[in-house]
């Protein structure tokens, strides 16, 4: 530290017709150069570089208003993302109960319209059963009734007379006629 500052002491003693040369003491010069070349820097670069940190500090702050431009856009659109979101979550919860009740209402719908059919499939069963019990009974009936009527003929025939036989014949005729005014 004592050289450095013992080469700046010696500037004020140099010789003004001394000889030209090197010195090569680099504790002596480089303090001097970089003195000297900072020195020039500061004075002719003061400027370019005030306006180039001047440059890059509006470009820095431009960037961060465009950023914050940028950023607050992103946050309103986003909102109105979720807005849209919870509006399309409402719509779809609401969609799934409609279907869930619709499907429930159909359900019923179908069981009722099942049994509803079952029911009217029963009465058919019951009706037609009725109807060909009653179409049995009359055949039945009838045969009774046509065989009856030729053996009570036949006996007829075999102890009547022509006239007797002729007054039955007509007086069978009329209840006949009466039994059938009945059944109708």
């Amino acid at each position: 530290m004592k050289n450095v500052t013992d080469s700046f002491v010696s500037l004020g003693y140099w010789p003004s017709a001394g000889s030209f040369g090197f010195n090569t003491d680099i504790l002596a010069t480089n303090p001097i150069n970089l003195s000297v070349v900072i020195g020039v820097l500061i004075f002719f670069g003061k400027g370019v570089l005030s306006d180039l940190l001047d440059n890059r500090k509006q470009r820095i702050l431009n960037t961060i208003r465009n950023s914050e431009e940028l950023r607050g856009g992103a946050i309103e659109q986003l909102e109105k993302a979720r807005a849209r979101l919870r509006k399309v979550e409402m719509e779809a919860d609401q969609f799934r109960v409609n279907g869930y009740s619709e499907i429930e209402r159909e359900k019923l719908n179908l069981i009722n319209s099942t049994y509803k059919t079952l029911g009217q499939l029963e009465n058919y069963k019951n009706e037609t059963i009725q109807f060909e019990q009653q179409k049995a009974i009359n055949q039945v009936r009838q045969r009774v009734f046509q065989q009856a009527l030729q053996g009570a003929l036949g006996t007829l025939n075999s102890c009547l007379t022509n006239e007797l036989h002729l007054r039955t014949i007509s007086a069978n005729i009329g209840m006949l006629g009466v039994m059938k005014e009945i059944t109708d």
